[in-house]
């Protein structure tokens, strides 16, 4: 579990680094009333994907934000060196995106196992953190403030839990209390689509736009009150001195928006303001709303053979290696690179003189502009990255528990196919004992998810405030699998029935066509105000459908099974059309990894013998039949103006929770797998021949 470490102010300088570890340097000299740094702790996924920088992570008693990368390094100074993870395919994709480009490293989240729960290993690392929202109420007398007005307590080292806000001398408090009431976090926020996030200005609010008009009050004293279980926009401002009132329910929805401020772009986890301004409408936003921070994430599963340095990261291992002023000073000449690091002993001696060369010019060439980012960006198909590993889960192991190598970690037996799973489609199938999955994030966005923003490299919000970052945080997660295939001739033939359904389906409702033109609709339709470009390039083809909406119902089935939890296990999905560069697939994988021990359990390992596979994948199917919610979903249909882009599928059935799916539950469809009453002939294990 990797510690949260807080700062209170989110006002500081932008050159003025949190240290909120900085009290550890006194231990000595502490007494009982010393504030603790350590807030709270996170599993190390939980703050790749959920609570992130830029996010807000609920404590106990209060909310953070991690800071941004820059305030890790105050943190990763207290140890001699850094560490690293090798994974030189992940960083090739990570700085494929703008403002990445100086990305030369993968790094840990700063933690260090305990040998005990009361020993100190690992005190000095933690992430740090803002308090944010920094604005308080007091449920006792509702007064709401920003911390000034409240006192911050924590003074057990063992017990983070237990830091709070309290408001001293509340008028409600019960007589011969101790303690002072226990503030709560206001819970209205401001956000752009730009990413950008600030407090909301309740004074300024309440007072319509501009300050207490009561003679010599310079700060108004302000109160919340709440009805309705505080659900919604259900509380209302007043201003102590001026008696004025607003209620919040006024700041929702559309016509709210105009009664709003402009964005000040502000970027409380970088402690900055946007230096390029914001134009963009600002929003009323709830603490905890599900579109307040989306991940930019990018991961692989190492693969032996493909996790070799690659041209565009070449420089930066030589960088590292030499420094940038030897690579100034030496120029082009290869003899006194290969002198230096051979008195260095360094393992880039190996390298060859075209690698070297290589990385030399990649080393000295200029940052590329940020058009030319955006270019190499709309460029670059994210299927790159999943094509090495289908190429090599082509090639039979060796043997049992087969190893490609050390590096990798990767222990993969090929399983016998069951006979009723020739027969229905699958060709071929692996165990996966051992794998390693790399994940690293790269910014995240607000309102829309990276996916759902077109003109996403402009609106992913960057991790550090220099905008050129020279590592970004990633996590090694170890675990298992199973690995499954269609035959491709059998995918091919179906999916021409898929796309040719007008032929054998006359009259009837063609089903792939809804699809499509509901994918355009929503393309069309979305949140995002950017919403642009080709909506067909973001179409999945029918294959995936049918390996995805396959890989859901596996999920649920394995769950049963294997002894994980259903939200635990994630799929990684193997399907496209052939092209020039690469050829088709229809394959997936089923995993389950964890980031802070050392593997998992074997269970799915299990599953993929033949005999329980088999029982898996038939009871799978069965159930796909079958929905509580039939007839309303099996005959769910998208038709204009809907929208939606599942078709037989529900939560009943084959959604699966964000923790599993890749697409968040998009592109889902049983009637792909399985014929279903009104639509005869779509189902892939009826109909793939």
């Amino acid at each position: 579990m990797t510690e949260v470490t807080e700062q209170r102010s989110s006002s500081a300088p932008a050159d003025d680094a949190l240290d909120p570890l900085g009290d550890l340097d006194a231990t000595d000299t502490q007494k009982a009333t010393k504030n603790r740094a350590k807030v709270g702790s996170a599993r190390p996924s939980s703050l790749l994907y959920t609570y992130g920088p830029g996010a807000i992570m609920d404590l106990p008693h209060f909310t953070v934000m991690p800071a941004g990368l820059d305030d890790w390094e105050k943190v990763w100074a207290r140890r001699p060196s850094v560490p690293t993870i090798h994974a030189p395919r992940l960083l090739d994709a990570v700085r494929r995106f703008p403002g990445q480009w100086s990305v030369g490293e993968l790094r840990p989240f700063p933690w260090a196992p305990k040998r005990t729960q009361f020993s100190k290993e690992g005190d000095d690392l933690g992430v740090p953190a803002r308090v944010f929202p920094q604005w308080l109420r007091c449920p006792g007398c509702d007064l709401l403030g920003p911390l000034t007005r409240f006192d911050y307590v924590n003074t057990n080292p063992f017990r983070p839990d237990r830091a709070r806000f309290e408001h001293v001398g509340c008028p409600r408090a019960p007589k011969g209390r101790k303690v002072g009431i226990q503030a709560v976090p206001a819970r209205y926020l401001l956000a752009c689509p730009n990413g950008h996030l600030d407090e909301f200005p309740y004074d300024w609010w309440v007072h319509e736009g501009g300050s207490c008009p009561t003679p010599g009050v310079v700060s108004a004293t302000l109160k919340m009150t709440e009805r309705a279980g505080g659900k919604g926009a259900s509380a209302t401002v007043h201003c102590a001195q001026c008696a004025a009132s607003r209620p919040m329910n006024q700041a929702q929805g559309e016509v709210g928006r105009s009664k709003l401020p402009a964005c000040r772009g502000r970027h409380p986890h970088l402690g900055m303001f946007d230096p390029r301004g914001c134009t963009a409408e600002t929003r009323l936003i709830l603490l905890g709303a599900s579109n307040l921070w989306f991940a930019a994430t990018q991961s692989i599963v190492v693969m032996p053979e493909a996790e070799k340095a690659v041209p565009s990261t070449l420089g930066f291992e030589l960088l590292e290696a030499v420094g940038v002023k030897r690579v100034e000073k030496y120029g082009d000449d290869l003899a006194r690179y290969r002198d230096y690091l051979d008195e260095e002993e360094s393992p880039l001696v190996a390298w060859s003189d075209d690698q070297l060369a290589a990385a030399i010019a990649q080393a000295r060439e200029p940052e590329p502009t940020v058009e030319e980012q955006f270019e190499a960006l709309a460029q670059w198909d994210p299927v790159d990255l999943l094509v090495p590993e289908w190429n090599y889960l082509q090639k039979d192991p060796i043997g049992p528990r087969h190893e490609g190598d050390a590096l990798s970690g990767l222990a993969l037996t090929k399983q016998p196919v069951h006979a009723d799973l020739t027969g229905g489609g699958v060709s071929r199938v692996l165990s996966v004992d051992r794998l390693r999955k790399v994940n690293a994030i790269v910014g995240f966005t607000r309102i829309d998810e990276m996916e759902r923003a077109n003109d996403m490299p402009a609106r992913i919000v960057p991790l550090t405030r220099s905008g050129r970052p020279t590592w970004t945080a990633a996590t090694l997660d170890q675990g298992e699998g199973v690995y499954l295939q269609l035959d491709e001739g059998r995918v091919a033939a179906w999916e021409g029935r898929v796309l040719d359904a007008p032929s054998w389906r006359a009259g009837a409702v063609d089903l792939w066509e809804s699809h499509r033109q509901s994918h355009e609709r929503n393309f069309a339709n979305r949140y995002s105000e950017t919403a642009v470009g080709d909506a067909e390039s973001r179409f999945k083809p029918p294959r995936y459908w049918l390996l995805h909406t396959l890989s859901h119902v596996l999920i649920r089935e394995m769950a049963m099974y294997s002894g994980y939890s259903a939200a635990s296990l994630s799929e990684r999905v193997y399907a496209w059309d052939g092209t020039d560069d690469r050829p088709p697939a229809a394959g997936l994988m089923i995993i389950t990894t964890a980031s802070d021990s050392d593997g998992t359990l074997g269970g799915l390992v299990q599953l993929s013998r033949p005999e329980n596979l088999q029982r898996v994948i038939d009871r799978a199917l069965t159930r796909a039949r079958r929905c509580s919610s039939d007839p309303v979903c099996g005959n769910r249909v998208p038709k204009d103006p809907e929208d939606f882009l599942h078709g037989a599928a529900c939560h009943t059935c084959a959604m699966a929770s964000e923790t599993s799916c890749e697409r968040a539950n998009r592109f889902l469809d049983r009637r792909f797998l399985v014929d279903l009453p009104g639509f005869a002939g779509y189902g892939f294990f009826d109909h793939g021949a």
